[in-house]
């Protein structure tokens, strides 16, 4: 009886020490990439713009993958270079850069420090690197169903668009807005206007106020916390905006905290979080391989946020006209055509 009790103990053991040297396999596999850092575009972690997607994205990655991090927030252009150094020569094994205005610099560093992966959102390369990933976007699908909205729920015919800084993402916005206003309404006027920073918000209220003084009802704002700026400075003096990148009801307004929050009509999404996220994952279990991923209308990367607040005072034919362009986007039967 002691013999086979002593039998069940070993096999206890035994089952135990299998389950030990399979956790210490899972975690080895994944303990090759164990540190991922974020380096901004001139703006901040918490900045309510792509800045703050981009972290999301990459803080979901560090808690699903037990993993290490840390950021850095760039002070001003010139500074690219050097804070994506800092990570590199620390030995980072994933590096994330997040914008256009950040290409550069990335392939410099990706160019210096090959055994690093890098990822950068809002830029592609021709020929692509080895080690780096792109992160695009179809932003004229977004820009166009928050042009379909501003011109089903514009009364006066006429509608803006404060845009910030005049680079690719924030062009193609601008023109699928236009394309949108125009698919819905042929002769509603479309106002816009590029800022060169990402970051005045002041500048944007003030361009918002001047497109609402030449006869705007509906603005969107397509900036950073320029475009953040004027769609606060909008819906404060009570008019219609939508916002951008993020959905803004949460962010910029504060989940409804922040008055004005009841003329937010939407979004233009674009999940630079979840693109981030799939980019650390693919790095931690191995698959990470440079080039570009798009995302679309097919696989959720573009799209408009819920109405929150202003769900009410939203038509039902709005939203049925909203649905089905959204589905033909995503069908890929109606194609956002646009001069790049």
């Amino acid at each position: 009886m002691q013999r086979a009790r002593r039998g069940v103990v070993s096999l206890g053991l035994l089952f135990l020490l299998l389950l030990f040297l399979l956790h210490g396999f899972a975690a080895a596999q994944t303990a090759a990439i164990s540190r991922v850092g974020l380096v901004t575009d001139v703006g901040k972690v918490d900045d309510r713009t792509f800045n703050e997607s981009a972290y999301k994205g990459m803080m979901r990655a560090v808690k699903e993958f037990g993993l290490k991090s840390a950021f850095i927030e760039t002070q001003q252009p010139t500074d690219y270079d050097k804070n994506i150094e800092q990570f590199a020569a620390a030995g980072y094994d994933v590096i994330i850069t997040v914008g256009f205005m950040l290409g550069d610099a990335t392939k410099k560093m990706a160019q210096k420090y090959p055994q690093v992966r890098f990822t950068i959102v809002d830029f592609s390369y021709d020929p692509s690197l080895d080690n780096v990933v792109g992160l695009v976007f179809a932003e004229e699908q977004s820009g166009f169903m928050a042009g379909a909205l501003a011109g089903l729920m514009s009364k006066s015919k006429i509608v803006g668009m404060v845009a910030g800084v005049e680079i690719p993402p924030v062009i193609r916005f601008r023109k699928g807005y236009e394309a949108g206003v125009k698919h819905v309404c042929a002769d509603c006027e479309v106002l816009g206007v590029y800022i060169d920073s990402f970051i005045d918000p002041a500048r944007g209220k003030t361009a918002a106020m001047s497109q609402i003084d030449e006869g705007a009802d509906v603005i969107f704002g397509g900036g950073g916390t320029t475009g953040s700026g004027a769609i606060l400075g909008a819906t404060q003096a009570g008019v219609w905006s939508i916002g951008v990148d993020q959905d803004e009801y949460l962010t910029t307004f504060k989940e409804g905290r922040t008055p004005g929050a009841n003329k937010l009509l939407s979004s233009a999404m674009k999940r630079v979080d979840n693109a981030v996220y799939g980019a650390v994952k693919q790095a931690v279990e191995g698959k990470f391989s440079g080039g570009t991923v798009k995302f679309d209308a097919s696989n959720g990367g573009t799209g408009l946020a819920p109405f929150h607040e202003t769900e009410a005072s939203v038509p039902d034919e709005v939203k049925t006209k909203l649905k089905v362009i959204a589905a033909d986007l995503k069908s890929g039967k109606l194609t956002v055509k646009i001069d790049n």
